[in-house]
């Protein structure tokens, strides 16, 4: 998150969430739709967590408890208390904001209003907008576009002071023409402005409470006018539909490899890294292409990650190396080395300076401190001591049909290709287990374990049964 810019107290942010998927043709909610890793209602918290705002209220539709806790998850990372407000009929903006206003506490004295569909925005520009002077009743976000289509258009007056807003669905041709929009985000001062969102009605197209009507309701009162203030273009576009998120979570992705690269991390090829705005990379670090990286994913210190790695929700150390690997919910430790074509399952924790190689899956184990899988194994279920060697074609059977057991390895411990290690089983110490052995019993530290059929060969028995 960006750092923080400036205290508001006194100030509350209300985020209208409580928009259907029609257009997404989806039953999730809207704002919950995921860019970059983050929903689109996250991306709109974490633009407000460095404000210093001393409330957020998120106006939510009823039954929308997916929405709720999506809230309550960002209630631990944002320095204002965050709550929901239920907007029991969609009745438009204005509505949303009506009940807002109701349930804001009294401390509150100006509000800041913005969509929750709105991914793009950023801190500096909400931070623009609350610099409006405090006694103006209402500060709002505009921009100009070249094609203003679907936009509320913002009337003024021959001295420039803003007028109304005008819907798309309401403006006459020659209002239609008019390239300067409305961006749906404003601040309010509460005490001009809420007996004018409580008294707002639906003589409209859509039959809604405009919250845009505010605005001619001042002028025409004598309250004052707007004061409009310029946002880039690009940062105030909601997310109507897939195409649009598609857009908006490349921009997120690209912003946020920049400001890995100022960092210090080597990037090769930008556009095809993809990488979550919550991932954190240390410097010296280089991403290869064809690297995904989600979630809480965080990389050390000087590591290597790529070609074509996958991660989610992994921890990497410094100086390790993850080639052509997909991995999800592991920790690799410091100087490990990974790949290629492995697969590290939930639960895996590999030690510092492990070695684990071609098509090799772990699965919720721990690998320790030096030990190696170089190759064609499954480690599932297991604890592997510092030191070992688990040899080609080794498997940990941990299923027994009906539940998972779990396989102990020793520290030193060898054991040879091709061997099935039946759990519950434990191999002690340093103990050596000759290859093709099928292991059902515990292994003392230091034995020496066989337990293969012997080798019958019967001479000139095979004349005739090839070719």
């Amino acid at each position: 998150m960006s750092e923080q810019l400036t205290e508001h107290p006194g100030t509350a942010a209300v985020v209208l969430a409580a928009g259907r998927s029609t257009r997404f043709r989806s039953a999730t909610p809207k704002v919950l739709h995921r860019a970059a890793g983050r929903s689109l209602l996250g991306h709109v918290l974490g633009a407000l967590a460095p404000l210093g705002l001393e409330r957020v209220l998120v106006v939510v539709a009823p039954d929308a408890q997916d929405v709720e806790a999506e809230v309550a998850a960002w209630d631990a990372q944002l320095r204002a208390p965050v709550t929901t407000v239920v907007q029991l009929e969609q009745r438009g903006t204005g509505d949303a904001l009506d009940v807002a206003m109701a349930a804001l506490p009294d401390s509150i004295t100006r509000v800041l209003v913005l969509p929750g569909d709105t991914p793009l925005l950023r801190p500096e520009t909400l931070a623009s907008l609350l610099a409006v002077d405090p006694s103006v009743p209402l500060g709002m976000l505009t921009t100009v576009l070249d094609d203003p289509f679907g936009y509320g258009r913002v009337l003024r007056d021959g001295e420039g002071q803003v007028l109304e807003v005008v819907e798309e669905r309401d403006a006459d041709a020659s209002q239609r023409r008019i390239r300067e929009i409305n961006a749906g985000m404003y601040v309010l001062d509460r005490a001009v402005v809420a007996p004018i969102v409580a008294a707002l009605g639906s003589d409209n197209a859509q039959g809604e409470r405009y919250l845009t009507d505010v605005v001619a309701a001042l002028a025409r009162d004598g309250a004052g006018h707007g004061v409009a203030v310029d946002a880039p273009s690009h940062e105030i576009a909601g997310v109507n539909d897939r195409a649009q998120l598609a857009d908006a979570a490349a921009v997120l992705r690209r912003r946020h490899l920049e400001r890995l690269m100022r960092a210090g991390v080597s990037i090769i090829d930008p556009a095809h890294t993809y990488v979550d705005v919550d991932v954190a990379i240390g410097e010296e670090s280089v991403l290869l292409p064809g690297t995904i990286l989600e979630g809480a994913t965080s990389v050390g210190v000087g590591a290597v990650v790529g070609p074509s790695s996958h991660l989610t929700d992994c921890i990497v150390g410094d100086g390790a190396i993850v080639h052509s690997t997909r991995a999800d919910g592991a920790t690799i430790g410091t100087d490990v080395e990974v790949g290629p074509f492995a697969h590290l399952r939930p639960g895996t924790r590999l030690e510092a300076g492990v070695r684990v190689g071609a098509f090799v899956q772990t699965k919720n184990a721990t690998v320790g401190e030096g030990a190696k899988v170089p190759h064609l194994a499954y480690v599932g279920d297991a604890e592997v001591g510092a030191g070992a060697n688990i040899a080609c074609g080794v498997v940990t059977v941990n299923y027994d049909g009906r539940e998972k057991h779990r396989t102990t390895i020793g520290e030193g411990a060898f054991i040879g290709c091709g061997t099935m290690l039946v759990a519950p089983v434990t191999v002690g110490d340093r103990a050596f287990v000759g290859a093709g052995s099928t292991i059902t019993e515990d292994v003392p530290p230091e034995a020496l374990a066989i337990a293969r059929a012997r080798q019958v060969t019967k001479e000139g028995r095979a004349a005739g049964r090839l070719g």
